[in-house]
């Protein structure tokens, strides 16, 4: 459902401009850069956002993506900085690309390791309150896609 769901979630954001704030769209070039950052490679739904709107807010709501390539100092809502923190952190496992932080302890990630047929990852729960070893990793989407049209539905509302 990803890329229905995904394209709806778009339509969203682009129709309520007042509630937009993003980047904006980033280059083939940045984007490999932080592919190569990450040792990830993005694809379907989530290299669709960051070609679109980068990172930012929907309302209250911020959806991690790319800013520029300064990796190292930079800070959120840049997934790429974020991700490779809590990796020498908490030793955040490489798969993970963190993509929004729920406020509390809770970071939602997308799974590189736990992909579809069509190659897009799950969006999966981390608290980060406790060691990874010690939690179940709970998916909160089946994709990119699912997540985001709920974040900017439940902004709607």
């Amino acid at each position: 459902m990803s890329t229905k769901t995904y394209q709806k979630a778009k339509k969203i954001i682009l129709k309520n401009k007042d509630l937009a704030d993003f980047e904006g769209k980033k280059s083939a070039k940045l984007i490999t850069k932080a592919e190569a950052a990450v040792g990830l490679k993005f694809s379907g739904s989530y290299l669709d956002y960051l070609q679109t709107f980068g990172a930012g807010n929907f309302g209250s709501e911020e959806v991690y993506g790319i800013i520029d390539e300064d990796f190292e100092d930079s800070s959120v809502p840049d997934a790429i900085w974020y991700t490779l923190n809590l990796r020498k952190s908490i030793n955040l496992p490489a798969n993970f690309l963190a993509i929004y932080d729920t406020g509390s302890e809770e970071i939602f990630c997308l799974d590189f390791q736990s992909t579809d047929a069509t190659g897009e990852p799950k969006v999966v729960a981390l608290d980060l309150g406790y060691a990874l070893d010690d939690q179940t990793i709970e998916v909160i989407a089946d994709d990119f896609g699912d997540f985001l049209l709920e974040l900017v539905e439940e902004e709607l509302e």
